[in-house]
């Protein structure tokens, strides 16, 4: 028996960290840094990592490039802290709030010479933590410097960068009597990752040997629960649910997914630039995310943990079909769900479909 914790629970405590503005350790082979993320740090923990000048900020090649600032990892760039900068510096690089009124940031001196892989790991643990995909890192001689502080500390030689999905494990379920598709049973899954739960709605009994009416649906504070008419979410959500009604059987998969994967408070900055004149892709981009962030095999792995293999899939993104069946779950017809659609959002979608190959 042992309490020592496995490479998924140290991973998920990092992420708590950066949430909470304390820096974590990284290491790989002979290479060890501390890196914070830029959102959350404060101006004491700012100070102290960037006094000798070997600090670096790591953002992606999608917010270098609105910075113009030469991205010489490819997917990321590092930039250099000069001397002086202070922390509302750092913050206006990593977040595009004060784009168009102070659009002349730089030059920047990126670096390009030495090893970036703690810096990628550092990114996709910012992004895991729903934080802006920008982190401070500085250089440490060895971990134990961390360890003193008991600061938390990856090894990425023996807990590595997560490249499968996580397994799920039902919690609970119980009979949910619902307005729009009848009687119902809601499912709670919880990930071995530390990660969201996610939710699976069971409408009537499915037979487990025939296709089910399935859709993934990915969660949307504003759409599903505030009516927001700026997306076509609520009117997806609510439809899906009354034609697995009206069918008499279907699977409805919540997925903790908010705004494409970023979470709500980058949605809203996402929002924040759409009304500054930007479409939603352009948005994520200035915001240092891809066009899509969520992860599609959720939805494949609750499938298969419910008994599903084949199912007939409510969606218009084709990227979703792709997915379930990279994953192993036969998709044998599609069903559109165009429902939903407004003056206000006319351009959201036009923008899914012109840019994310949405079928609408």
């Amino acid at each position: 028996m042992t309490l020592a914790l496995t490479p998924a629970e140290r991973r998920a405590r990092a992420r708590a960290d950066l949430r909470m503005g304390v820096p974590v350790c990284l290491t790989e082979g002979s290479d060890t840094v501390l890196a914070v993320a830029a959102e959350t740090l404060t101006p004491a923990r700012f100070g102290e990592m960037a006094a000798d000048g070997a600090a670096v900020l790591a953002i992606t090649s999608r917010r270098a490039e609105t910075l113009k600032a030469r991205a010489y990892d490819g997917d990321l760039a590092r930039i250099a802290v000069p001397a002086g900068a202070t922390l509302d510096w750092l913050q206006s690089i990593a977040d595009p709030a004060d784009d168009l009124d102070a659009p002349m940031k730089g030059p920047f001196r990126t670096e390009r010479d030495g090893r970036s892989d703690l810096h990628r790991a550092a990114i996709a643990l910012a992004k895991e933590a729903r934080l802006l995909p920008a982190v401070l890192v500085r250089p440490l001689d060895s971990p134990l410097t961390a360890s003193a502080a008991n600061l938390t500390i990856l090894n990425l030689d023996t807990d590595g960068l997560p490249t499968d999905a996580a397994s799920y494990d039902e919690v609970i379920s119980a009979r949910l009597p619902m307005a729009l598709a009848g009687v119902g049973r809601l499912h709670i899954f919880r990930p071995d990752d530390g990660g969201e739960e996610h939710y699976a709605i069971e409408i009537g009994q499915p037979d487990r040997s025939q296709p089910v009416l399935a859709r993934l649906h990915s969660a949307c504070f504003t759409g599903d629960l505030l009516g927001s008419l700026k997306c076509d979410c609520g009117p997806q959500l609510r439809g899906a649910l009354a034609a697995m009604g009206k069918e008499g059987a279907g699977v409805l998969l919540y997925l903790n997914q908010e705004g494409r994967g970023i979470g709500l408070a980058n949605k809203m900055r996402a929002y924040a630039l759409q009304d500054q004149g930007f479409d939603t892709v352009q948005a994520n981009h200035r915001l240092g995310f891809e066009d899509d962030e969520r992860d599609f095999r959720i939805g494949a792995a609750l499938l298969r943990e419910l008994g599903f293999s084949s199912v007939r899939l409510m969606t218009n993104n084709p990227a979703k079909i792709a997915m379930m069946r990279a994953q192993g779950i036969e998709v044998v017809e599609r069903v559109p769900l165009q429902v939903g659609k407004t003056a206000e959002n006319a351009a959201y979608l036009a923008t899914k479909a012109a840019k994310s190959g949405h079928l609408l």
